[in-house]
């Protein structure tokens, strides 16, 4: 099974708050933890590692939070992925070459297909803006308020997505 950690997961879900609500000036860590049920804490640990990499910045005492440093549309999934979780692979041995790889990697007639899986993985996040995870969000709250303004389940609003594409996230950038 492939995994991103819940660290990835939260970082992602953070930082599209983060751009969702960046109109308004800086916003508070609690503001962020209430909002996606993460710990202040836990917050304030990713924005560390997403400060560091200069992706956001934060201010103390009244009036202060986060705020991007970037666009959100420079800004990928897989640059916050590779932040907060380190180099991402299906498999330990197609990790960078300072990872002691398996011994088996000459002889290995699996080995290449784990490599282009894991390049694929990483080229589609690189592919996905905050940007693009932003718009999604806002479809998905117009089509929730939608179902709860005229009462009805959902299922008549199944959303057509690209064929060849299950994410429905655009696919065309390179």
């Amino acid at each position: 099974m492939i995994r991103i950690s819940t660290r990835g997961r939260y970082a992602l879900r953070a930082m599209v708050d983060l751009a969702l609500h960046a109109a308004a000036g800086p916003v508070a860590r609690q503001d962020i933890a209430a909002r996606q049920e993460i710990s202040a804490d836990y917050v304030a640990q990713l924005f560390r590692l997403l400060s560091e990499a200069g992706l956001v910045a934060g201010r103390k005492g009244p009036g202060g939070g986060y705020r991007l440093l970037r666009d959100p549309a420079t800004i990928t999934a897989g640059e916050i992925l590779h932040v907060v979780e380190g180099p991402l692979a299906v498999v330990h041995c197609v990790l960078p070459a300072d990872e002691p790889a398996c011994n088996r990697v000459d002889r290995c007639v699996t080995h290449l297909l784990w490599q282009r899986l894991s390049a694929v993985m990483s080229d589609y996040l690189d592919l996905v803006t905050l940007q693009d995870l932003c718009a999604e969000a806002q479809q998905t709250d117009s089509l929730a308020a939608c179902v709860r303004d005229v009462g009805g389940e959902p299922s008549w609003m199944v959303r057509s997505m690209p064929s060849g594409d299950p994410t429905g996230l655009p696919t065309d950038r390179r």
